[in-house]
This record gives structure tokens, sequence and C-alpha cells, in this order.
């Protein structure tokens, strides 16, 4: 039987991020991936057979929370294949009217896009944006480090941050303004700073990134997306986000690491009260000497993989806690990718080239993103008039695809379980064949009404519906995020309040992912966080101390001086 120090459930980028940590740790570590490849949602592919040639990224595509960290550098991932491109223009939306918003990495280049159209919006952008930046840049410690662990995200302070963090919340009445915008919803913030319908609705649509409507109170939060665009910017991997896989496996193999795929775990072993192993399907058992590492989520971790007798020895009200208290709204993603002869042209709108660099949001109004989001809840696709997040990958990336060609990434919410469906189609969620390309080709002619040329152009689609991607991912009810970003189920309360800080009650089984702080997105930053706790675990009292005051001493030094 194979023994290692430790055992990562899940070979996505967190699982990676984190067996890259214990590894140069001195850890011996094992990661078993369900499926043929590594990389969980963060993978590129050649998803189309009869055109090889293409590759698609089939989930994650636009990196930003990950350079709000550390991990690039600290890996030394450039050493290891990755090489990150840069996007500017970040982000364009053509609006019915003929208006359209057009931002730049820039923030002075994008107030001057919006003065075409509005003078008053285009200085409340700025001031907009510099606010949301210094939330971001007060909030980094805070991704950086378990949310429990204060000390640590005392450590993580500079006087630049501290300075953001004190004008976001340095007095009673800031405090309580900046409560309240975490109170209210995105739309309500919106039309708080501007007028124009042509800037809030692309603004509403990205914050709606996180999984909700724009209407939705608690999820104000997502009205910085747009910010972090400017401020640290966005970019992809050359070669599409699998090439962050790649570089993190390269990584992981130089120092010893195994990687199985094909191997779906079945069971995690358990002997009185701790983490010893895990079984996989077929029978195999692998041994883990000093932990478990789940990098899937809680729910399928505890209420699937561990005999419920082992659960309930170490906390009697954790599998009705988990079952009950963690939501998940029913909206998920159709994935529609295409292959193009051609580069679709904005005939309307002027057409230049670098509209398609950044992302493309087909957002008409505030309303239209709320349709988006509303009516998957309920169980309806709101595919009557489509709001959408597109990207032509290879404007910025043409080692994608063959020379002169492209490929398309098209984003559509859609429900995972359908209204009135239950019990029919794929999983019982009311998804089939005909109706996801039904609903795809609905998108195709929205997406017409803005570029007339892409019809004629594709050559090769595929189209996957939420049923496909939940099962794909192993994701519940089909969420990439494993369980909604509402503030209630964020920081110290994801996944439930007695799990947050990545350790759980069965000794030696450690949480990471998506459904653990600070939650889903390309960062890495819930790997690197649960590799911390790990190896703090197998120090002893007086070193955590040791290292704690460590971390305090550098946080004075870089805020008084030597």
């Amino acid at each position: 039987m194979e023994k290692y120090d430790v055992i990562i459930i899940g070979a996505g980028h967190n699982g990676l991020t984190c067996a890259a940590y214990l590894l140069k740790a001195g850890y011996s570590v094992l990661l078993l991936e369900k499926r043929a490849v590594p990389g969980g949602a963060a993978t590129t592919e050649s998803a189309i057979p009869e055109l090889p040639d293409f590759q698609f990224n089939l989930c994650a595509i636009d990196h930003e929370f990950i350079h709000l960290g550390p991990i690039v550098q600290e890996l030394e991932l450039a050493k290891y294949g990755l090489e990150y491109l840069n996007c500017d223009p970040v982000l364009f939306c053509p609006n019915p009217d003929g208006k359209y918003f057009l931002a730049h990495k820039s923030i002075e280049k994008t107030c001057a896009e919006i003065a075409r159209y509005n003078q008053r919006d285009a200085k409340k952008y700025a001031e907009y944006t510099d606010y949301w930046l210094k939330v971001v840049n007060a909030m980094i410690p805070m991704f950086n480090a378990p949310p429990k662990s204060l000390i640590d995200i005392a450590g993580n302070y500079d006087i630049q941050k501290i300075k953001d963090l004190f004008s976001v919340v340095g007095s009673a009445e800031k405090s309580l303004d900046f409560l309240r915008t975490m109170m209210t919803s995105a739309e309500d913030i919106l039309n708080e700073w501007f007028d124009a319908e042509f800037l809030k609705a692309p603004l509403a649509r990205l914050a709606a990134e996180l999984g909700a409507p724009p209407s939705q109170k608690t999820i104000a939060i997502g009205a910085m997306m747009m910010a972090m665009r400017h401020n640290p910017g966005m970019s992809r991997p050359r070669g599409g986000t699998g090439s962050l896989v790649k570089a993190l496996v390269n990584l992981v193999q130089s120092y010893g690491g195994k990687i199985l795929t094909d191997r779906q775990v079945e069971k995690v072993l358990i002997d009185a009260d701790r983490a010893v192993g895990v079984r996989v399907a077929g029978g195999v058992e692998y041994r883990a000497k000093k932990g478990v590492i789940s990098n899937i989520d809680a729910k399928r971790l505890f209420l699937h993989l561990i005999d419920n007798s082992d659960v309930d020895s170490t906390d009697r009200n954790l599998r009705e806690r988990l079952e009950r208290k963690i939501v998940n709204n029913n909206e998920s993603i159709l994935k529609i990718d295409l292959a193009l002869n051609a580069a679709p042209q904005f005939e309307r709108y002027n057409h230049q080239d670098e509209y398609l660099i950044g992302s493309v949001l087909i957002a008409d109004s505030v309303k239209h993103v709320e349709i988006a989001h509303t009516d998957p809840a309920i169980g309806r696709i709101p595919d009557s008039d489509p709001s959408m997040y597109v990207v032509v990958p290879t404007m910025l990336d043409p080692s994608m695809a063959p020379p002169g060609k492209h490929t398309m990434w098209i984003e559509f919410f859609a429900p995972y379980q359908i209204e009135n469906a239950a019990g029919t189609g794929l999983y019982g969620t009311g998804w089939t064949e005909e109706l996801k390309h039904k609903v795809a080709d609905r998108c195709i002619d929205k997406l017409a009404e803005y570029m007339p040329n892409i019809k004629s152009n594709i050559i090769g689609r595929r189209v996957e519906s939420p049923a496909e991607l939940g099962e794909r991912l192993g994701a519940l009810k089909g969420n990439c995020y494993h369980i909604d970003m509402t503030l209630d189920q964020m920081i110290f309360f994801r996944p439930l309040a007695e799990l947050a800080n990545y350790k759980t009650p069965i000794e030696g089984l450690y949480l990471t992912g998506a459904g653990t702080h600070p939650g889903g997105s390309i960062s890495g930053m819930p790997g690197r966080n649960c590799a911390r706790v790990f190896i703090q675990m197998q120090h002893s009292f007086p070193q955590i101390l040791a290292d704690a005051a460590n971390s305090l001493k550098s946080t004075a030094k870089s805020v008084f001086g030597s």
C-alpha cells in the first residue's frame, strides 16, 4: 500500500498550489484526480474532435485575483513555463442605442471613453474606482491568510495597505458607511454613483459574476470587480488557463510530488477520529501519514465520502448543518465554445480589433442583467434575450488556433435544475442534447445582432449544459464556486464557521478549493492558505508563537521602518 505524508483529493489549481507549498516544505504529496487531466475548472483542452488544433478554456479564462497574492512569485511559476499576457483594453460592452463602454487598464483612458457620452459619469467613475481600489487593497491581507488567523492577517499589512484600510474604515462614519455598502446590492451602489445605462449595465454584469442578480442584498462587493481590471489588471496565460496548471504540475513533479489521474476518490478512511487515507474507485487504497486535504467541497466530502458514523463521532450536528445551511441558488453555466474562420466584427460600433482583446459583455441594461440571474434561481432559462460574457482568446493569443482562425468562449447563466422537469434529462435536471443546442442557438442569434458576421464564420461548436459541467467538474448543482459567494457564506462563514480555517473536526482532515476562503475564481489563495494552516499544525506551540512574532515584527518594520 502506497503511503505519503499528504493525500490531496482533486488536482484543481488550488489542490496543485497547496501541494506545491507542502512539497517545498519537505512533505511527500499524492494528488488524486478523477478526470484524465489535472486542472479541474482551469483546463485548456482540444474540445472539438474534428478540429484538434483549436484549444479551448473549458471554464475559467480571465485572471485577476491571482495577481492580488504572491503565488506566482513565491512559487517562481515563470521558471516552470507560465507566461502571462496582459489584456488592454480589458472590457467592451455594446449598447443597443449605439453607445458602448470601452474600458482600458488606464483609468484615465477609460474615463475619456465614458466622457464621450456622459461627462458627469466619467468624473464619478474615477472616484468610484479609487474607492474600490482602496477597498481591495485593504482586503488583500485578509484574502492571503486563513480567515481566523488574525496574526497572519496582521502580518500581511504594509504601510500602504494600512493607509487604504483607514481611508475606508478609519472613522465611525466611514466604518458605518462601509458596513452599509457591504449589506446593500451592486445595483443600489451603481445607482448611487452613476446615471448612464450604457455604463451601469456592464458594471452590473461584472458584479453578477459572483453568481447572484445585481439587486441581491449583501453582495455589493461584486461592485469591485471592474476596479480590479485597472489594478492589478486582467491577464491570461499564454496557451490558455491550462498553462497555469501545466506550470503547477511541472513544479509539483520537480519536487517529487505524484499526480494520478482517472482516480476518483470514493471514500476517506477514518481511524479513531483521524483521516488516515482514501479509497478510489476499484478498491485501491492510499495511506496518509500526516493528513488528507480535500479540494472538493465540504458537502460532497462529509456527506458522500465519509461514513456517517465517522462524521457524527466528531460532530453530531455537522451533517445537518452542511445539508441545510450551505446555499446554492440553482444558478449554473451553459458553456459554448466556437471555432471561427474569422474574427467577429462589431459593424455598428466603428469596429476596432482592440474591442476583442479583453472580455465582451452582452448586457443591454441593468434589467437585462437582472433577468439573466433571477430566472435561473426559479429554474427558468433566460434565453428569450440572452445576456452573456464573451471572449475571443485568440485575439490576444493566436497560438490557441491555426493561423488566421479564432476561438470564442461564451458563458451563459442558466439553471442547473429546470423548473417542472425534475427526474428528466441528464441527471434528472431536465437538460437534454436538444435543449442545450436550442439555447445555444438563441445565444448566437443574440450575438449576431452585434456581430453580424459570426454565424457565417462558425466552423465548429461545443455546447456543455449545466448538468454536464457539474458532472465534469464534480460541482454540486453545477456551481463552479462550490457554494454561493454571498456575504453570509464568505470569510469566516465559508463554508461554515466551524470549517472556515481549512481544518475540520476530524483530525488530519483539511479543506481547500473554491468552497473555502476567499472563494472561487483563479487565485490559488485557498490552496496557499490551507498549506499554511497544515504546516502550522505540524509545528510545536513555541514554534508557532515564534513564527507569529516574526510576522508581526516584519509588519512593524514595514510600517515604522527599521
